[in-house]
């Protein structure tokens, strides 16, 4: 696996809490070995779960996979594309040797041009999913900082609170729009996540273009699987 260069810069203080240590020792692990497991386009292929896992969820074009490859550190660990809908399937990423932890790329929601059908199976894969998955520890929800959260948005919220899963909100692509529209977007964001039962209050701003945010991102993936 070919790494990138890290575009996040120095260690700075964190506004959110995260401690310069956990966010050194994150910037550490997502350095060292992660892989690609195996794609699951069914619940009878998922792996056993047998160790800590968080999972990333958004619509399609929200910039997934591309925020994926940033954290890691790796220019094509994820797969981009401008299709919308690309990902179709649960896809699973391990990290650490010894393995850690896994990352979960969730199928893209939202996609307008997909057949009914083909919904249909993404949406029941992604519900079961989410509440039989005891090991769980967290789900990431990527919002587009250029739209803020939309009614798609909101019902992957509402499946998240049902199955009783921490998550957590994260904008993408906070540098397609100037600081005064993301810090409103931002506003609004973390006032709809304080209403919800399951989400995290604090609101995570990020660019996988320019590294904002990355450092941030990482630290709330390991303090999430504790």
């Amino acid at each position: 696996m070919t790494e990138a260069s890290d575009p996040a810069g120095p260690v700075t203080p964190d506004p959110l809490g995260f401690t310069p240590e956990l966010i050194e020792a994150a910037r550490k692990t997502f350095a060292g070995p992660v892989a690609f497991l195996k794609s699951a386009p069914t619940l009878a292929f998922i792996p056993d779960a047998s160790v800590p896992e968080v999972a990333f969820a958004g619509r399609s074009n929200v910039g997934k996979s591309s925020l994926l490859n940033a954290l890691t550190g790796r220019n094509s660990l994820a797969r981009t594309s401008n299709t919308p809908g690309r990902t179709q399937e649960l896809n699973f990423f391990d990290v650490g040797e010894p393995l850690a932890f896994r990352l979960v790329d969730m199928p893209g929601y939202g996609f307008a041009k997909a057949p009914k059908d083909m919904v249909k199976k993404w949406r029941f894969l992604v519900n079961d999913f989410l509440r039989g998955r005891q090991e769980l520890k967290r789900a990431l929800v990527l919002i587009d900082a250029r739209h803020g959260i939309k009614d798609v948005d909101r019902e992957i919220m509402e499946m998240l609170d049902k199955a009783a899963v921490s998550y957590r909100l994260v904008l993408t692509k906070a540098d397609k729009i100037k600081p005064t529209e993301l810090a409103e977007v931002a506003a609004r964001t973390a006032e709809e996540a304080r209403k919800r039962p399951a989400a995290h209050p604090d609101v995570l701003e990020t660019s996988s273009e320019t590294g904002l945010g990355i450092p941030e991102l990482r630290a709330a993936v390991l303090e999430a699987i504790g």
